[in-house]
């Protein structure tokens, strides 16, 4: 077996060309390299180098041999890294999620969790859930989808319902609720990071305009001074950073299709004894906290 100094040693002369650029690159010294690349051809048993008077450089075995170093290096890497996040969710709980409400319910209820417990801030595609579960990126997702797999499954949390603020002299501030159809060609005030309530929205509301803030306090200085609609949930309620709606605006339930989704713990099977009570805390949070 080569051994990864040496592996590294040759990947650095392919990508710097010369001895002293390696010996410079790796801060060590030239005659160190040089002995290296003797012992990795050696160890290869084929000619690897040209050799010419005061210069060197690879054949193209060489370019080969320096190709694979490359692959078995980053190798290495991904199974130090596996075994690393593996031992870290052995006492840690990492959290992601595919939206922010159940985020902003899972924070809610921090301190009657006996675990410690990290939250990811950025939420993640829905379609990397499976693999970041299966790469022990993090002990639990939450999940658009029900996932259920000979290693993973999903358990039912919730439903997160979506609302329209409109300035309560618009003319539907007045009916009971509103479709996305009904909201045709409105421009709306959005938060950028909204996960997968981002595509419900786009998809499903024609001809609307989306402006979105990358900024919290932007997003709430805007809605507070004007009249651009913006979108709520049954989640909002619980969160402690949100605008309060001021008089002139009035909170409208959306119904129909995509304007709701049912939120899910995923989790390996193999993390279910720690993961189900976090779950089930989730479970009665959200409905003894969240009204429809």
């Amino acid at each position: 077996m080569i051994d990864n100094y040496l592996l590294e040693e040759l990947v650095t002369f392919k990508k710097y060309g010369t001895l002293a650029a390696t010996a410079e690159h790796l801060r060590i010294t030239q005659p160190t390299v040089t002995r290296g690349m003797q012992k990795i051809e050696e160890e290869f048993g084929v000619q690897i180098f040209d050799r010419k008077p005061n210069k060197i450089s690879l054949t193209k075995t060489g370019e080969l041999a320096a190709e694979q170093a490359q692959k078995v290096l980053a190798l290495n890497q991904d199974m130090i890294e596996a075994v690393q996040k593996y031992d870290y969710n052995q006492h840690h709980i990492t959290v992601a999620s595919v939206a922010p409400g159940p985020v902003i319910l899972l924070k809610s209820i921090l301190s009657d969790l006996p675990q410690q417990i990290d939250i990811n801030k950025t939420l993640l595609e829905p379609e990397v859930a499976l693999n970041k579960l299966q790469t022990n990126d993090f002990s639990m997702i939450i999940t658009n989808q029900e996932i259920q797999t000979d290693e993973v499954e999903s358990r039912y949390i919730g439903t997160e319902k979506l609302s329209v603020n409109l300035n309560k002299f618009t003319y539907l501030a007045n009916k009971k609720s509103v479709t996305f159809k009904d909201l045709k060609g409105f421009s709306f005030i959005v938060l950028s990071d909204i996960g997968v309530w981002k595509k419900n929205a786009e998809d499903n509301i024609p001809d609307a305009k989306f402006l979105y803030q990358n900024q919290y306090e932007a997003f709430t200085e805007i809605t507070k001074y004007s009249d651009f609609p913006y979108f709520s949930t049954n989640m909002s309620q619980i969160d402690p950073d949100r605008k309060r709606a001021d008089s002139d605006e009035v909170e409208i339930p959306i119904t129909g299709e995509f304007s709701s989704i049912d939120f899910y713990a995923t989790y390996l099977k193999a993390n279910k004894k720690v993961i189900s009570p976090i779950a089930e805390k989730m479970t009665s949070a959200w409905e003894n906290k969240v009204s429809d």
